[in-house]
């Protein structure tokens, strides 16, 4: 069984692991390493894996390096295992879900030609109905591909992308976009509530409805556009509320915004570089 280390324990490390976990991985293959010894205690506790505060240590064996930091020190993070990566005879595979840092700076920061996958999951992750998408560089195995695809399955869906520059765009669709629907819950509960509904009944039915079109869509056989079509009855009420949102610019808005996340993804590159 492959092994593998996460440099960081947060919340997106402690999601993967539970969620292989609960698939049937096998804990003593798996380490997570933390300057946060807090941190480690309630994570080996809660799955039985094997811990550190210092990177180097389980680097120098294991199969696969989780670089689940964020992007501010990743940098550093990576310069600290040049050596260790260049002792080993055969160089582990480096999965980074730091947002905006190319394989490329990677692999310039361990001074190699490494296997490196670029990930962006997001936060849904957390309850195991996450989406990642996935870049491999040049040197990555299909073998390596199917561990780091198995890896972000086990907390959602993923899939890959052809080309790099795709996972600012995937940044934008999926990672960051979680804020966007919980902004547009936030807006549809205090309407309700200046309409007449208590906070609490306000909440349940805007989340409820959400999770409830999720599904819906998830589960259909047409398209988002046919399933609003065919809820959107010529003179209705749901054709007043969809005519206010396009008539307010509503996807030129959402287009915008998509765009300025995937900018800021290429600019972040640039700044933690």
């Amino acid at each position: 069984m492959t092994t593998l280390t996460f440099i960081g324990a947060g919340n997106m490390s402690t999601s993967i692991i539970g969620g292989l976990i609960e698939q049937g991985y096998q804990p003593d293959h798996i380490t997570a390493c933390d300057p946060n010894s807090d941190g480690l205690n309630a994570i080996q506790e809660k799955f039985g894996i094997h811990t550190a505060t210092d990177n180097s240590i389980p680097s120098t064996t294991c199969d696969v390096i989780v670089l689940a930091v964020k992007p501010q020190i990743l940098k550093i993070v990576t310069l600290a295992l040049r050596d260790v990566i260049h002792s080993r005879q055969q160089a582990p595979m480096i999965i980074s879900i730091a947002a905006g840092i190319s394989c490329e700076h990677i692999q310039q920061w361990l001074e190699t030609d490494i296997a490196v996958v670029r990930c962006m999951p997001n936060t849904p992750s957390l309850v195991g109905e996450g989406a990642s998408g996935l870049y491999a560089n040049p040197y990555t195995s299909e073998q390596q591909k199917t561990i780091a695809e198995q890896l972000m399955s086990a907390v959602g869906y993923a899939t890959w992308v052809a080309e790099e520059h795709l996972i600012d765009a995937v940044t934008a669709i999926s990672g960051s976009a979680p804020a966007y629907f919980f902004l547009l819950m936030e807006a549809m509960i205090d309407a309700g509530i200046k309409q007449g509904l208590d906070k609490e009944s306000a909440t349940k039915l805007t989340l409820q409805t959400a999770m409830g079109a999720a599904t819906l869509a998830k589960g259909s056989d047409v398209d988002v556009a046919e399933l609003r079509r065919r809820i959107t009855s010529p003179g209705g009420t749901t054709e007043q509320a969809i005519l206010s949102y396009e008539n307010a610019g509503l996807r030129t808005i959402v287009e915008e915004a998509m765009q300025r996340c995937a900018d800021r993804s290429v600019e972040m590159a640039k700044e933690f570089s």
